[in-house]
């Protein structure tokens, strides 16, 4: 193999973006052409393929003739590291608003999530803090700051996902209060409110929001339209919805039913 035809890191995290944009905008449009993604992408269309053939093969489209259109599999849930790399700007623009609303020597609840653990790296930012999480990432994330009790949930490990869920859990959690729990969400609609794929997450979810005083849902704008398997939240369990873009559609229809909304 020569020098020019070695893939490095940043190669390779480039190409990984690359068919999360591809993704989001499928999703966005629910169907796009292989010319149409070639000149958004400013790539070839033989590599637009090989995108659209590694997403269909992970079960995210379904390829067309010339193109591809949305799945919109109920139960389809990306892994921790897939989330990591989707919409990490919006995620970092969430997580700093979030942060705002984090007084000193408050008791928060950090759910599981990639915009949860990105909120967690400005806590040290807030002196005597108490977090529960039942993330294990958020945990190691705050373990080497002193002015931070980190109470770490036990439970079920689920695989790939670097989080805890279950009746233990979901024990521990009912003996306690805190002040604000932040939300993670794999998907929202008017209609059903905030849904994940998994039944034991959405109890444990369901669980989170019942000890806390105010419950704040953090939500980039590729979780709207969609509706995951099960519902944890009903809007009416929601008092703060953090996003980076929203339609006036939503923005109104949650603002009547006293959402506070921030971007």
């Amino acid at each position: 193999m020569t020098q020019n035809s070695k893939k490095t890191d940043s190669d390779m995290m480039f190409a990984e973006e690359r068919k999360l944009k591809i993704l989001e905008f499928i999703e966005d449009k629910r169907k796009a052409t292989v010319p149409q993604l070639s000149e958004l992408f400013s790539v070839s269309s033989a590599t637009v393929r090989n995108d659209l053939r590694a997403l269909e093969k992970s079960g995210l489209v379904t390829r067309t003739h010339g193109g591809a259109m949305v799945k919109g599999k109920t139960g389809f849930e990306l892994d921790t590291n897939e989330r990591k790399i989707r919409n990490p700007e919006a995620k970092r623009k969430i997580a700093r608003k979030a942060l705002e609303l984090v007084e000193d020597g408050d008791t928060v609840l950090l759910d599981a999530g990639s915009t949860t653990l990105e909120l967690a790296r400005l806590l040290p930012q807030k002196k005597d803090l108490t977090v529960v999480t039942n993330d294990l990432e958020i945990g190691l994330v705050l373990q080497a700051n002193d002015h931070i009790r980190t109470i770490l949930i036990g439970g079920l490990v689920r695989n790939n996902h670097h989080c805890t869920v279950g009746n233990l859990g979901s024990e521990m959690l009912q003996s306690l209060s805190v002040d604000k729990s932040f939300m993670g969400v794999n998907s929202f609609t008017l209609e059903k409110g905030a849904t994940t794929p998994d039944l034991i997450q959405a109890e444990s979810k369901k669980t989170m929001i019942s000890i806390a005083n105010k419950v704040i849902l953090l939500c980039d704008h590729t979780k709207f339209g969609k509706n995951s398997f099960i519902q944890f939240a009903s809007l009416d369990s929601i008092d703060i919805l953090i996003t980076d873009l929203l339609t006036d559609e939503y923005k109104n229809y949650l603002e009547e039913r006293d959402i506070d909304l921030l971007y």
